[in-house]
């Protein structure tokens, strides 16, 4: 199948409590972020928001995939600490002036909403009128891009996997900013510890096949080696094999959906809208968010689309709160 889009929407065209006796941790928090924020430090040296020269560090984690060591907890938690996904943001323990601090280091013009609870049932999702393929039934991993629910959120995702900025974990731990990563092994196996790191920190790792191609073009055995191998891989690498599964350039067909399903896949998120840097491109006529949304973005620099991640970041959070939506973790609705 060959989804459509609007306009100049091109499917992935982003391709080419601290230990007893210290003081509360929003005290703390709040205390640093007042004297960064005042320093100048927060903001790096000559860049934006956040920017604190990360293009002449190394990437988190090395090559050979050991796990990086030493990144900060985020608030309310110690350094090491993993994330626990699925429950309350840990900012809406903060108070509105730590929040607003944590906003102002990183650029933002106001603090992210905060998303609700997640729901207690997810909610059934079908595959998207127009998304079906040509003799596919309802035991098919469903293809939709906008999750059914009346919550004001919106669901960020992140294609690839090439650009590896440890700025990007820095700033989404912070600003408590769920996201999903859909990887594909051939831009990821040179940093698997970037990608270990971003999971400890709550991210779930999903699948984008091994080397990105156009899967309709592919026999049923290429497909299967493309999707299924990728399985294996984040599964070895990871620990967890991959519920969600993200076909390149939102193309598929029947064979695409019937070897996703046999090694383990339970849903085919799209998207909604496509954010860079610089704009959004959207499907919809209105081109507006709606509940349940999800956005594509891709991991990627300043050398393929004149931006950073974090000023990627920037742009998408302006849109997402200005419109009054928070982000939530797509796995918790999915």
């Amino acid at each position: 199948m060959t989804t459509k889009w609007r306009g100049s929407f091109a499917p992935d065209s982003g391709r080419g409590g601290s230990p007893g006796g210290h003081r509360p941790v929003c005290t703390v928090l709040a205390a640093l972020l007042v004297a960064a924020v005042g320093s100048g430090c927060a903001s790096g040296s000559g860049g934006q928001p956040g920017d604190t020269g990360h293009r002449d560090r190394p990437a988190v984690g090395h090559p050979g995939g050991e796990p990086a060591a030493g990144h900060p907890g985020g608030p309310g938690r110690r350094a090491g600490e993993a994330r626990v996904p699925g429950g309350v943001h840990e900012n809406a323990k903060l108070s509105p002036a730590v929040r607003a601090a944590l906003a102002k280091k990183w650029g933002l013009e106001k603090p992210p909403l905060i998303a609700p609870r997640p729901p207690a049932v997810k909610p059934r999702i079908t595959t998207r009128e127009g998304f079906e393929v040509e003799g596919g039934d309802d035991s098919l991993p469903p293809v939709f891009t906008t999750v059914p629910t009346r919550d004001r959120v919106v669901f960020l995702t992140m294609d690839d996997g090439s650009e590896k900025d440890p700025e990007l974990l820095q700033m989404m731990d912070e600003l408590d900013i769920p996201y999903s990563a859909f990887l594909s092994d051939h831009v990821v196996n040179n940093n698997y510890g970037y990608f270990s790191e971003a999971q400890r920190l709550g991210v779930t790792l999903n699948n984008h096949t091994l080397t990105h191609p156009y899967l309709p073009g592919l026999s049923y055995a290429e497909q299967e080696r493309e999707i299924c191998d990728e399985q294996e891989i984040i599964e070895k690498w990871f620990g967890k094999r991959p519920r969600l599964f993200r076909p390149p350039y939102g193309n598929y067909n029947r064979d695409t959906l019937r070897i996703a399903k046999s090694c383990g896949v339970k849903a085919v998120p799209l998207w909604n809208a496509e954010a860079f840097p610089d704009r959004m491109e959207w499907r919809e006529e209105d081109e507006d968010l709606h509940p349940g949304d999800i956005i594509l973005t891709h991991f990627r620099g300043r050398a393929e689309w004149g931006g950073s991640m974090t000023d990627l970041v920037r742009a998408v959070m302006k849109t997402v709160t200005d419109r009054g939506y928070a982000v939530a973790r797509l796995e918790d609705y999915v």
